[in-house]
């Protein structure tokens, strides 16, 4: 299996599964977000402030690893 072959298998597989990793991610930080907002009602601004702030960095990451895809699909079949 050659360079490009290798790197044919293994982009789609690298964004999938940092799509699964956002999304395992996400869904336990609003979870638990929701959880102690639930708990403390009268912190919930700054609770679903940070909630965001870790949700946009959460995405960040897989919107790298989705750039990082299109950077390296110009490198099969080159």
């Amino acid at each position: 299996m050659d360079f490009q072959t290798s790197l044919g298998f293994a982009l789609p597989i690298g964004v999938g599964l940092a799509a699964i990793g956002s999304g395992l991610g996400l869904g336990k930080a609003v979870g638990s977000a929701m959880e102690a907002m639930g708990r403390q009602p009268e912190a919930a601004g700054k609770i679903q402030t940070a909630m965001v702030i870790g949700a946009a960095f959460i995405e960040a990451l897989t919107i790298y690893a989705l750039l990082t895809v299109f950077i390296f699909q110009g490198k099969i079949g080159g």
